[in-house]
């Protein structure tokens, strides 16, 4: 059997920055055990694996190292870019994806491409002890949702020097931890996020959290549209607008490798 990979480093325009992922394309449905052991091979935070159905949409299944998860920013904008790259979909057609999320779109703008995801938002919690022990700040502000923890610091600054214990974190019950502030340069907020207990110690761009950074920062400055920095060691820009219960992201994406599976 060979399978066609490609790596693509999304939510940026510049190889080996953003966040890389694997796309893999399937001829016909495979075992998820079998997904899975291509996910740790790749030991990447995401590998996606796509499927056109009959009616030219696409299934879409997202995986980390160690586990499926139900939402995946970075690796849904990376298989649209390698979708219309490959010629698999016109440039003008819109990328259909069905996945563990509902159904999600996403449309080629110039060289941006922008996501149509549901909105993800935070209600305020009285944070666990252990949260801003195992972050090592003083968060001004904890949210949560359904899957992660929103941490609103007072500074860029303590976002950037942050050092996770992330044994700790790992041992929260959530799949992953945001800490975010208002940025001090030329965009509307910063971020990072940490999830070691489904594998990815920290995410260098992470699309599904901007599903929740959006709204937040939205109630916190009062604009639809904003532009987000995530800054890790790799960096990169999520644009995001706010639609209602829907959250559109942007971004960009470069393939760096080709690559056949052949086991």
């Amino acid at each position: 059997m060979s399978v066609e990979l490609v790596q693509i480093d999304a939510f940026t325009d510049t190889p080996f920055c953003g966040n890389p992922a694997a796309v893999c394309f399937l001829s016909e449905k495979l075992d998820p055990g079998w997904m899975q052991h291509v996910a740790a091979e790749m030991r990447l935070s995401e590998t996606a694996f796509v499927h056109c159905r009959a009616d030219g949409a696409f299934d879409l299944r997202w995986f980390t190292p160690i586990a499926e998860v139900d939402l995946c920013g970075h690796a849904t904008l990376a298989s649209a870019h390698a979708l219309w790259e490959s010629r698999r979909l016109e440039p003008n057609r819109e990328a259909r994806f069905h996945t563990r999320s509902g159904v999600l779109t996403a449309w080629k703008r110039e060289e941006w491409i922008e996501m149509d995801f549901p909105a993800q938002p935070v209600v305020s919690v009285e944070p666990p002890f252990e949260l801003a022990e195992a972050l090592g700040v003083r968060p001004i502000y904890v949210g949560k949702n359904r899957t992660d923890y929103l941490v609103e610091l007072g500074s860029e600054r303590e976002v950037r020097q942050a050092t996770p214990n992330f044994q700790r974190l790992g041992e929260l019950s959530m799949r992953g931890v945001m800490v975010t502030a208002v940025a001090s340069g030329r965009y509307d907020f910063v971020s990072r996020f940490f999830a070691p207990r489904v594998g990815v110690s920290e995410d260098p761009v992470t699309g599904s959290a901007h599903c929740c950074l959006g709204p937040f920062w939205r109630g916190r400055l009062g604009r639809d549209t904003l532009t987000g920095f995530q800054a890790s060691a790799r960096g990169g820009i999520v644009r995001v607008r706010v639609d209602g219960g829907r959250v559109r992201l942007s971004g960009q994406a470069v393939t760096v490798m080709r690559a056949d599976l052949l086991c």
